[in-house]
């Protein structure tokens, strides 16, 4: 018997997403679901649908607070915003 991971395989969405048809939102979620965390940082890229994208922590320079440059953010804090960027490329 033929799992939902089997055919997701099957069907090639290691190159591109699924697409959304209409009638077919529940099983179209699952597949979206298994191809954002076959992608590097995956469970990231999930938090990000989940959650929203990474809030950009701010700093404060001569008494004015601003947010963070890219540059300046921590490993982790700069592979969310990556994450962030790929599940929008994702889903559009």
């Amino acid at each position: 018997m033929t799992t939902l991971a089997d055919k997701v395989i099957l069907s090639g969405t290691d190159n591109h997403p699924p697409m959304l048809e209409k009638n077919m939102y529940d099983s179209w979620k699952i597949r979206m679901e298994l191809y954002m965390m076959n992608r590097q940082h995956g469970r990231m890229i999930l938090e990000s649908v989940e959650n929203g994208p990474l809030i950009w922590p701010s700093i404060e320079e001569n008494g004015v607070a601003r947010p963070k440059k890219y540059s300046e953010l921590s490993t982790t804090e700069a592979i969310q915003a990556d994450s962030d960027i790929k599940e929008t490329n994702i889903i559009l």
